[in-house]
């Protein structure tokens, strides 16, 4: 890896880190770049400005990032047991889809939405019994489900005297709710 191959690494990173925790509006170039052990203008000559820094952190992050759960048209409930899985691990995405959701007023347009609907429509037309859901709304909720125990969603904190699922558990009640839902 080159010299400037590390430093857009070490600013993809901090930028992940400062957009997750306070949007487009509130971070900071200037926390990116000494976060980054970076200039400041290497920011700007590589992304242009804010905007499009955000833009790539995002694409890294919803874009390729998702691919890196496989979607299983025929397997609902183990993807969305592997997206449960993906946002633990990765708890910045949920947080940088809200962010976008929030600052841009737009929903987050995933790039193999479209191949994903079609996978669906194909699996409905192929299986008597299934869900009589469109594939859109299928993959919504699907999609919903997963993110269910996820920070950015308010009804997913437990009241002050519950006490708080597990992961494991959360895993096991989102394959089943989608398991139930087909």
């Amino acid at each position: 890896m080159s010299q400037a191959e590390a430093t857009k690494a070490r600013i993809l990173h901090a930028a992940t880190v400062e957009f997750a925790a306070h949007g487009i509006a509130g971070a900071r170039v200037d926390r990116i770049a000494k976060a980054a052990s970076a200039n400041k203008n290497l920011i700007y000559v590589y992304f242009c400005n804010k905007d499009g820094l955000f833009d790539a952190v995002f694409d890294a992050h919803l874009g390729r990032g998702l691919d890196m759960v496989p979607f299983t048209p025929d397997d609902l409930p183990e993807y969305a047991g592997r997206l449960f899985d993906h946002f633990q691990e990765h708890p910045e995405v949920l947080r940088l889809a809200t962010w976008h959701r929030l600052e841009r007023g737009t929903a987050v347009a995933e790039p193999t939405r479209n191949e994903k609907l079609a996978s669906l429509e194909a699996v409905r037309k192929d299986r008597e019994g299934t869900a009589d859901f469109a594939p859109a709304t299928l993959l919504t909720l699907v999609l919903a489900i997963a993110s269910a125990w996820s920070p950015t969603n308010a009804a997913s904190m437990p009241a002050a005297n519950d006490l708080a699922s597990s992961p494991a558990e959360c895993r096991n009640a989102i394959v089943e709710a989608v398991r139930r839902l087909l």
